[in-house]
Order: structure tokens, then sequence, then C-alpha cells
């Protein structure tokens, strides 16, 4: 299975999302303190 994390380049809050929120975090920010996010604050793992 995969999962993606995305960790905030500011606040470095680590939260696991699926592609509808990746999508979302890059459009509108991380979640928690709205910073612009990129493709590099996204971290694919397999379990």
């Amino acid at each position: 299975m995969t999962t993606v994390h995305f960790t905030c380049p500011d606040c470095e809050q680590t939260i696991e999302v699926n592609d509808a929120m990746r999508e979302t975090i890059l459009d509108t920010g991380c979640p928690v303190c709205t910073a612009a996010a990129a493709e590099e604050d996204f971290a694919v793992t397999c379990e």
C-alpha cells in the first residue's frame, strides 16, 4: 500500500494525505499555517 505524507516547510507539521488532499494543499497551502506547498513537500512510502 502506498502512503503519502505532507510535511510543511514552515510549521513542520506532518500529515497523511490522499490524492484529493494533496491537490488541495498544492492549491491552497498548508492546512495548519497556510504556507505555500510544493511537490517536494510530499513523501511517498510503500508499506
